[in-house]
């Protein structure tokens, strides 16, 4: 690869590319994924160390990323990562973060301008930070001419209607007025609920537990199909035992059911999974395999 930040692949008619703004340990395993036990990573480590665990620390890898699709002759952008210069006193590791994914993105030939859709799977900071930037003072859209899809229920939910994350987080208050109430006073939010056509190859479809309105996107061209997950999947551990929730889900009742929902299909239907976090090749197939799931290969990138 040229650059081990941007990788591409193509399914059916969309090419994808892969943008890694930030990969690195994270936090205990069994922090981020509390239900599961010692002995699922431990019994699996011979593939997921190095790329997502490191048994000498037990520390889980988690990979900040975009996926860019182009289709249909239009540029989308899946989640936009944490963005810069944002106040968040509470994760010590992103507060004032200064980072170069716009430099990342022209790596991969992209410029702000072109950009025609930013799909936001949910409203987590790590996912919608760089809808905006910070334009003398001012947050504006950092995509200037993009159609940025928000769904419906994360947008009630976190925003002023129902005081910020139902007035359980402060942080939840920042990331709305900084990089989701931007987007709407500019005129470039689009709402959306139950599904949503992006083309004939992209579908937004809701997925709800993590957050109220978490959603998928589902690809489908010639054959390939593809299923960008957001945070339904923090760890690869989470598709063999689907009933782990991460501890960032806010129902974990409704989150196991449309994790369960989405590896059923993607293993009926031999779609890539695609979640937000993964770290290693990002994205994977899955099978059945008795009455759970096991992986299968991992996406192969071309050589740019």
């Amino acid at each position: 690869m040229e650059n081990e930040s941007v990788q591409r692949i193509v399914l059916g008619d969309v090419e994808v590319t892969r943008v890694v703004e930030w990969q690195e340990a994270f936090a205990p395993a069994r922090g981020i994924v509390p239900e599961s036990d010692a002995a699922l990573w431990k019994d699996n480590e011979d593939w997921l160390a190095p790329d997502h665990w490191d048994p000498e620390t037990d520390m889980a890898t988690v990979a900040l990323q975009t996926w860019v699709l182009r289709s249909g002759g239009r540029t989308v952008l899946v989640d936009t990562g944490v963005g810069n210069d944002r106040e968040r006193p509470g994760s010590p590791r992103f507060h004032h973060w200064k980072g170069d994914f716009l430099e990342k993105l022209a790596l991969a030939g992209i410029r702000p301008q072109d950009v025609d859709i930013v799909v936001n799977t949910h409203i987590h900071g790590d996912h919608v930070g760089w809808n905006t930037m910070d334009a003398e003072g001012e947050w504006v859209p950092t995509f200037p001419n993009a159609q940025y899809l928000i769904p419906a229920a994360d947008d009630f939910h976190f925003g002023p209607d129902n005081s910020y994350g139902g007035g359980l987080r402060e942080v939840d208050r920042l990331i709305y007025e900084d990089s989701v109430a931007p987007v709407h006073r500019a005129g470039q939010a689009v709402l959306w609920d139950g599904s949503h056509r992006i083309d004939e190859h992209l579908t937004l479809e809701s997925a709800p537990g993590h957050t109220p309105g978490s959603a998928v996107l589902r690809l489908s061209s010639r054959g390939d199909r593809a299923v960008f997950v957001g945070d339904l999947l923090h760890s690869p551990v989470q598709i063999l035992t689907p009933s782990c929730n991460s501890c960032f889900c806010l129902d974990a009742e409704r989150a196991a059911a449309s994790r369960r929902r989405i590896i059923e299909r993607a293993a009926a239907e031999r779609e890539l999974i695609v979640p937000a976090h993964f770290g290693g090749a990002g994205a994977v197939e899955v099978r059945r395999e008795g009455a759970g799931f096991a992986l299968g290969r991992w996406a192969a990138y071309d050589a740019r």
